[in-house]
């Protein structure tokens, strides 16, 4: 190859490169306000409380905590914790066409549940303070599949306020919310189940 061809190559090559930059990551004001008021948190573990349970389980009698364990500018996972139970976390992701909310369920051992993933995506604007998050396709075809058909009509919501997080479960005939003292921050826990430290 002759210098003039390999700086005609190098030319090409080095502008390709150059212009191969990974897509912006698109938001909206009030998906953006909501997901930063959680990001501030990030590191610090806080108590809740059953506010609302209209079909009472022992199974939330335990203490409940939850945990802004790990930020980043797309993504953040709060594992939630009831009693020894360090089996939930919730994710919040950034999509590009709005936010997420997964439920990442795991065993002891750190593998699956058959129920896990589950979840929805905001179809609106929202609000700085609250968003709700339909349940999604996944979520009604692994319900269906799972046995659950009673969830295929899930709505979930979380709100944030400077001295409260509340997480809401909605649906025909079923309202659950936890909410958590934003204003008294715990030692933090341990890696929930599936997860390192």
């Amino acid at each position: 190859m002759n210098i003039r061809k390999w700086l005609v190559f190098y030319f090409i090559f080095d502008s390709t490169a150059a212009f191969a930059k990974q897509a912006p990551l698109v938001s909206i004001p009030t998906h953006d306000a909501f997901f930063s008021s959680i990001e501030q948190h990030c590191g610090k573990a806080f108590e809740g409380k059953v506010a609302v349970d209209n079909q009472p389980s022992p199974a939330f009698d335990a203490k409940l905590v939850m945990f802004v364990r790990k930020c980043s500018q797309a993504e953040l996972q709060i594992p939630f914790y009831v009693g020894d139970n360090a089996s939930r976390t919730w994710i919040i992701k950034k999509t590009g066409s709005g936010l997420s909310l997964k439920h990442d369920h795991r065993h002891k051992d750190g593998t699956d549940d058959l129920v896990t993933m589950y979840g929805g995506h905001t179809s609106d604007a929202g609000y700085n303070q609250i968003q709700s998050f339909p349940v999604d396709q996944y979520s009604k075809e692994l319900f269906a599949l799972q046995g659950l058909p009673q969830s295929i009509t899930n709505t979930w919501q979380v709100y944030i306020y400077p001295e409260m997080f509340s997480y809401r479960l909605v649906r025909e005939g079923r309202e659950f919310r936890v909410d958590f003292d934003l204003t008294k921050p715990i030692s933090i826990p341990a890696a929930p189940w599936g997860y390192k430290d």
